[in-house]
């Protein structure tokens, strides 16, 4: 069984240049078939000419003498036929022919005729007549296998040189052409154990060097993701042991009496094991919500309403938070402007970045939220006059568990923007975060009005 893609390439290459070469071989025959008929009928016409006037210009005595010195002369074997029919072979270079000339054909030419055969004759011969006294000969010259047998000896020589160099080139390319595929073979099994750090150098533009270019994209992505992984894991450990260390630290001090002597410690102790409650039923409602939106069975509960009118109710949902911190609400919405989506998980965006504005714009701070429709597209723009974000910060903000100030978000899970992306992202509309250190932030979702497919 063929295993290896060099023995296959191999095996490939000499079945594809041995049926190229008998094709070729029989097509060319084919095309120059009567060509090379006509190419031999004229050699022997020639020679046979030649012959004769060579018979003419000398003084011949004895025929038989002359016709066995000539026979040596041409690659042709020659027959010579008397007034009687009689016929002596004169095999020159060659052993003559089994063939046997029709009489018919031998009297014609001893009546004076030149004969030369036809395309249908099976062989190819010419008939002279001369005469030698007062006796009429005829003169034939039979095709010679020699220059055929060389000609096909040479032919078949080429062929087996170029199988043969062909054969010892191709093994040469054919590792050319192997070599990075085992390469890639060998990055492909490190990667299939987890080794992420693994890189295929190939420094080719054709089909393999593409391949190679992508399998060095994918083990790249692969150790994002692997990254992303173990950074979500930790993250998500960290979120819940947080709390969790909070919640068991004050439960053990409530049942020390030693610890906890005042009602009015006992309660504050029991408020914080409450609000580190809360806080873990939030991060575990979120990581829920998040894989749900992240899967293909998330429910999509298409709706038609006012945008407009939502994000008023979201404005005053918020209104005790942006109140308490003396914030200045701008709201800029036109009125009855219709979408069609699933309303709650807009509800949900809008609770988000509002929430957040609110959180980060400090005290007597402004908030702006602005709607625009145009050409199908909606577009709400949410601003705030808070610290802003780094720049090189912006780009990972909707990434799970960034938090880009961590000492501001300390009570967040940083899964806010992580879910806003996603819900955005399902609505087939996009979100951008715009922001400059010390002037505040400006998230800006596009939206289609239309229904998105499903």
């Amino acid at each position: 069984m063929i295993k290896t893609l060099y023995v296959r390439v191999v095996l490939t290459f000499l079945a594809v240049i041995i049926i190229a070469l008998l094709g070729a071989t029989l097509l060319g025959g084919a095309l120059f078939e009567q060509d090379l008929d006509d190419l031999q009928h004229n050699e022997m016409r020639t020679a046979a000419e030649n012959i004769i006037r060579v018979y003419e210009e000398a003084t011949v005595k004895d025929l038989d003498r002359f016709m066995g010195s000539i026979g040596p002369l041409t690659t042709y074997p020659i027959r010579v036929y008397d007034d009687t029919g009689q016929m002596k072979s004169y095999l020159g270079a060659n052993r003559p022919d089994k063939f046997e000339i029709p009489p018919k054909l031998v009297q014609q030419v001893l009546s004076g005729e030149i004969y030369q055969a036809n395309e249908k004759d099976d062989k190819v011969f010419v008939g002279f007549p001369f005469q030698f006294g007062e006796k009429p000969y005829a003169m034939f010259l039979l095709t010679s296998s020699k220059n055929e047998g060389m000609i096909l000896s040479l032919f078949l020589t080429v062929l087996l040189l170029v199988l043969l160099i062909g054969s010892v080139c191709i093994l040469f390319a054919a590792g050319y052409l192997v070599k990075p595929l085992k390469a890639l073979t060998r990055a492909t099994k490190r990667l299939a154990k987890g080794d992420f750090d693994v890189a295929v150098k190939v420094m080719r533009k054709d089909e393999i060097g593409a391949l190679a270019q992508s399998f060095n994209e994918m083990a790249f992505e692969l150790k994002q993701v692997e990254t992303m992984r173990r950074d979500f894991v930790s993250n998500v450990s960290h979120e819940i042991q947080s709390p969790l260390t909070s919640i068991s630290g004050f439960a053990r001090a409530l049942k020390n009496d030693k610890l906890v002597k005042e009602e009015q410690s006992r309660d504050r102790y029991l408020d914080i094991i409450v609000t580190e409650s809360e806080r873990l039923s939030r991060l575990s409602d979120n990581l829920l919500k998040l894989a749900s939106l992240e899967s293909e069975h998330h429910p999509f509960a298409a709706s038609t309403f006012h945008l407009d009118e939502q994000l008023r109710q979201v404005a005053v949902a918020c209104e005790p938070q942006w109140s308490a911190k003396h914030i200045q609400l701008d709201l800029r919405l036109p009125d009855a402007i219709n979408i069609t989506a699933d309303a709650d998980q807009l509800r949900q965006v809008w609770l988000n970045l509002l929430g957040n504005a609110i959180k980060f714009t400090p005290e007597g701070g402004q908030i702006s939220i602005r709607l625009l429709e145009q050409r199908g597209t909606l577009t709400v723009a949410i601003s705030d006059t808070g610290p802003g974000i780094a720049p090189e910060e912006l780009s990972r903000i909707f990434d799970r568990f960034y938090k880009a100030d961590r000492s501001r978000s300390s009570s967040g899970s940083g899964l806010g923007l992580a879910i806003v992306k996603k819900i955005v992202v399902l609505h087939q509309g996009d979100i951008e975060a715009n922001s400059e250190a010390g002037r505040g932030t400006t998230m800006t979702v596009t939206l289609p009005s239309l229904p998105p497919l499903q």
